[in-house]
């Protein structure tokens, strides 16, 4: 039995974990690649999946960078179903559609950028969107739906069970059991493990014994602040803002993390913490579809405060919800204060871009980011504290004052994912950290090791793994992984140093051009001089 790493190794974007046994192929999930340019690329190079040759598919939950490249593979020709449960399945069509027009339109607008720049009209195959809508579309109609504590057998020998994960409506972790040449091996596939005691969601259950577990480790470094304490960290941002007539500007993934913000507003609203005159905005149409999916699969939830089949303008008064992107654009035109709470959550895209260019640079603004923002994006720069971020070709100042709220997060923190692996029955259990950065990795693999005496693998991107069954379950790593494409650094400055020096040489002859095209040159060279500014200041 073999595991092929195709991301989500030493990383916490591109979930993917493609499985030969049994004669077949099978891959436990089909995410996204998100962060930066580099990352990114890797949602184009499907070779190694070799779509049409699997035979079907184990979807954890549906967030995009566990789902995201599902209809790429349909489109290239897998044909197996998609196992998932109801939930996951409803969230999934929303958000793989969505993520579709993103595609399109980003294409559409390098397509318009390409032929203003040359005038010609043939498109370049290099700005072709990653899948279009009509590919999302065909996506649901492989989905097999498969409820809690239900075992399936998608292929003889290969036993799974869906279990709640606790991480967002419908998320599940998978027991498996897989019998080769008469020996069973045990494997148990975390997808992304909710922590206990959040909003909306059941705490998620015990795994059973496995021989090899893979686990996520996104928080494997840190744990989180307790319930009380995120409270009273959102109830601050919104007074900060309100006092100041000003706006609180959340990025919030559209699928639960925006449901949980918006349940949490109602229970601070109900402690009298939330301004009675203060508008809340849902400014994501995805975010405001999915919140019906969540009225719609509330048997669930864990929500023993709120009966969520109520019209949600009773239990906040004050929400508006945005579909129309006249009224997005309207927001920002508007003064006073508000919340708004808007998508994506790591700021690489959607409509919270626009949100952080009108606000960030205002002092008297608040940027709440309430869960995890992936290396290489715009959210991760300024938690990181950059004091500029690059949107829509123009540097953005960061003055706004800055909250990060680990607190909301629905993965487990670093406490919780060692109390889980303690309930279970491990004697001879090897452990595989994924979904996560490599310090974390680390920090998280240390505690595995000292606390419960278990050997740890942390395996890069593309990497295989051999599983060998019996009493000591074994790794053979069958090839290395894929190290990240070195920078070329001097061939790169001798490009710009040889353009500059062209550049230095044709302008001996720009006082004979005409005055108007002089200044032309020069407003042009002042940009390019903006732009090495920006350059300078984030070394």
């Amino acid at each position: 039995m073999k595991v092929h790493f195709l991301g989500a190794a030493q990383t916490v974007t591109g979930s993917c974990y493609l499985i030969e046994a049994c004669g077949i192929r099978f891959t436990v999930d089909c995410g996204m690649h998100q962060g930066n340019s580099e990352i990114e690329a890797r949602n184009f190079d499907t070779k190694a999946y070799s779509p049409s040759d699997i035979a079907f598919i184990l979807l954890t939950h549906a967030h995009i960078d566990h789902s995201g490249l599902l209809p790429r593979l349909v489109h290239e020709g897998f044909k197996g179903p998609i196992y998932c449960t109801p939930p996951t399945a409803a969230l999934a069509g929303l958000m793989l559609e969505d993520s579709a027009h993103i595609q399109e339109m980003e294409a559409e607008w390098k397509y318009k950028k390409q032929k203003r720049h040359t005038g010609q009209n043939a498109k370049n195959k290099d700005i072709e969107p990653l899948y279009t809508v009509e590919d999302a579309r065909n996506v649901p109609a492989q989905f097999h739906l498969v409820e809690y504590g239900q075992t399936l057998e998608p292929h003889p020998g290969i036993r799974v069970t869906y279990r709640d994960a606790g991480h967002i409506l419908g998320s599940a972790f998978l027991e498996m059991a897989i019998t080769e040449e008469g020996k069973t091996t045990k494997l148990v596939f975390s997808g992304d493990l909710g922590r206990p005691g959040t909003l909306l969601m059941h705490d998620p259950v015990t795994a059973q014994q496995a021989d090899y577990l893979f686990i996520e480790s996104t928080y494997g470094d840190r744990n989180h602040k307790n319930e009380e304490a995120t409270f009273d960290e959102l109830a601050e941002a919104i007074a900060y803002s309100y006092g100041n007539n000003d706006k609180v500007i959340i990025p919030a993934f559209a699928v639960g993390r925006t449901q949980e913000i918006l349940y949490c507003l109602y229970l601070l609203r109900q402690q009298g913490k939330l301004p009675e005159n203060m508008p809340i905005f849902v400014d994501s149409p995805l975010a405001i579809r999915a919140t019906e999916v969540f009225k719609t699969f509330k048997d669930y939830l864990d929500t023993p405060e709120v009966n969520l089949t109520n019209n949600l303008s009773k239990l906040l008064p004050n929400v508006k919800f945005t579909l129309d992107a006249t009224e997005s654009q309207a927001l920002n035109q508007m003064k006073g204060a508000a919340i708004i709470i808007s998508a994506s959550g790591m700021c690489n895209a959607g409509r919270i871009q626009h949100h952080l260019r009108h606000n960030a640079w205002r002092p008297t603004a608040s940027i709440v980011f309430v869960g995890y923002q992936g290396v290489g994006t715009p959210g991760r720069k300024i938690v990181d504290g950059a004091t500029s971020i690059r949107l829509f070709n123009e540097d953005i100042a960061v003055k706004a004052r800055v909250f990060t709220i680990g607190g909301f997060s629905a993965h487990a923190g670093q406490s919780q994912i060692l109390d889980w692996i303690g309930k279970m029955t491990h004697p001879a259990m090897r452990v595989v950290l994924v979904h996560g950065e490599e310090r974390a990795q680390e920090t998280l693999a240390g505690l595995i090791k000292a606390q419960y005496h278990l050997p740890v693998n942390i395996p890069g991107y593309l990497e295989e793994m051999e599983l060998v069954a019996g009493l000591q379950p074994e790794v053979v790593v069958t090839s290395q992984p894929q190290s990240h494409a070195r920078v070329n650094w001097e061939l790169l400055l001798e490009e710009t140093e040889g353009k500059m020096a062209k550049l230095r040489a044709l302008l001996e002859n720009a006082p004979q051009r005409p005055w108007d095209e002089q200044v032309d040159i020069r407003d042009r060279i002042l940009e390019l001089n903006k732009e090495l500014l920006s350059v300078l200041a984030q070394l």
